[in-house]
């Protein structure tokens, strides 16, 4: 069984796609870039974006009953690899020890910097 998780508290996104989807005991949250909730591109920097994208991360995971700390895996895409350091200082600041798998790689994005998706475990 698969329940989707929806809330107005981060962008809704512009496809075929659920927000997060909860299943076998974990929440699985769609890829995010940095949008606001009428889903324009907001911010210049990496840091600037990678903030947003895991602030939005953040709500949906609120939303499926998580927290940042039931993140178990994080897959990250950025435009262009020589910000990876510039990103980590502010990923850095939205996890706590352990830190969750990571995987992350260089990207073709459209307009935007950062795309993230995770999984976390479901506290249900």
């Amino acid at each position: 069984m698969r329940k989707a998780v929806r809330t107005s508290e981060a962008s809704a996104g512009d496809g075929p796609y659920s927000q997060a989807i909860v299943s076998g005991g974990f929440v699985f949250v769609s890829g995010q870039g940095p949008l606001d909730l009428e889903g324009r591109v907001v911010g210049d920097t990496i840091e600037e974006q990678t903030a947003l994208t895991l602030s939005n991360i953040e709500r949906i995971l609120q939303a499926a009953g998580c927290s940042m700390d039931d993140v178990v895996k994080v897959n990250v895409i950025l435009a262009d690899i020589s910000e990876f350091s510039r990103f980590n200082a502010v990923y850095r600041t939205y996890f706590q020890e352990p830190m969750p798998a990571r995987t992350c790689f260089e990207g073709g994005l459209d307009q935007i910097r950062v795309e993230i998706d995770v999984i976390a475990k479901s506290r249900d």
